[in-house]
């Protein structure tokens, strides 16, 4: 492991460079990885470590689209795809990779399944750390650990294809067989980290719930409809409005940011852009910190893991989230966006 200052903080990581493949390889050579849910991380997991040469197998609801979705990959009925049940008897590293929703609800399944020295992992800590509203509580005599990669699985996917990788966080919750810490890594040097933090799974947990609904996604959002609603109402078009708000973020600007960083976008634009966004970056911080740290204590008290399984075990909720995406879907913003798509592929 290698000490990395990250803007004056020393942090310890793992790099590929430490723990090559190979290592990974001789830690599991004796493990049946058994992916369960093959919706939004399973596919790029056990793609990634069947890849790797791990012995994979993946374990799925029969007669779902994601059952068929594990065929068309090449998972084969009978040999590397079962029910999940039987992946479960099978497998002794059992990947929980369903939905929050789906791990309450198959976690039962699993448990009476979970046979002393087995390993439970996780890519998020949502399920353990709040379990008074999951009843997700693992039995004593396994290891309970985590390799959350940062960012979709679909993207964990495409990067590893590239010969790159997308940076995982890393925990161990529960070490029974004195070998949990050693198995998280190789796990996440498996399923093709970039390379590898370490946290624990309530940290893991609260900062992914106040990402996603902060800048990652609820506040990006939010933020792209007002600045276009603002340029709409004093007389833009909407081609403007959507260009100057989403096109060029998406495509230009947050690319190269991603690529070299903020100081240098701010070095390399024009003076007026410089100055400005400089000017005004700080009224920006100063507007949404209140909102952040409500947002970090609605997480932290467990409100938002409540509303979420509260949510979502409501009848009729597919039919309501539905009707909520339908409206942004049709919203003048995003059906401005898709024409500009098109046209800017060329159709």
């Amino acid at each position: 492991m290698a000490k990395i200052n990250f803007g004056g903080v020393e942090e310890t990581v793992v790099t590929r460079g430490e723990y090559p493949l190979a290592k990974a390889q001789e830690t599991l050579k004796d493990e049946v990885i058994a992916v369960i849910g093959y919706g939004v991380q399973g596919p790029g997991q056990a793609l990634n470590m069947r890849d790797n040469g791990f012995n994979v197998i993946v374990g799925q609801r029969q007669d779902s689209a994601s059952w068929e979705k594990a065929k068309q990959d090449g998972w084969v009925e009978g040999q590397t795809l079962f029910p999940i049940e039987e992946a479960v008897e099978r497998g002794t590293i059992i990947c929980n990779l369903l939905s929050d929703a789906g791990q309450i609800a198959v976690w039962p399944t699993i448990k009476e399944r979970l046979k002393p020295g087995k390993t439970l992992y996780f890519s998020h800590g949502f399920g353990i750390t709040f379990k008074e509203q999951t009843n997700i509580i693992p039995p004593a005599d396994v290891d309970v650990i985590l390799v959350a990669p940062k960012g979709s699985g679909t993207s964990l996917r495409r990067l590893f294809l590239e010969g790159g990788g997308l940076n995982s966080s890393f925990a161990v919750f529960q070490d029974a067989t004195g070998k949990a810490y050693e198995k998280a890594i190789a796990m996440g040097i498996g399923v093709g980290s970039g390379y590898l933090f370490e946290t624990d799974f309530k940290k893991e947990v609260y900062s992914d719930l106040t990402g996603e609904r902060g800048v990652l996604m609820g506040a990006l959002a939010g933020i792209i409809e007002a600045q276009y609603q603002v340029l709409r109402q004093r007389g833009h078009s909407p081609s403007e409005a959507f260009n100057e708000t989403v096109e060029e973020l998406t495509q230009s600007l947050v690319p190269l940011v991603g690529e070299n960083g903020m100081d240098w976008m701010f070095s390399n634009c024009s003076v007026t852009a410089q100055r400005g966004a400089l000017d005004w970056k700080s009224k920006f911080r100063e507007a949404t910190l209140p909102v952040l740290n409500e947002l970090y204590d609605s997480v932290a008290s467990g409100k938002e893991a409540e509303r979420t399984i509260q949510r979502g075990s409501t009848p009729g909720y597919r039919q309501e989230l539905e009707a909520e995406l339908k409206e942004v879907r049709e919203s003048e913003l995003w059906q401005t966006g898709a024409v500009v798509r098109k046209l800017r592929s060329g159709r």
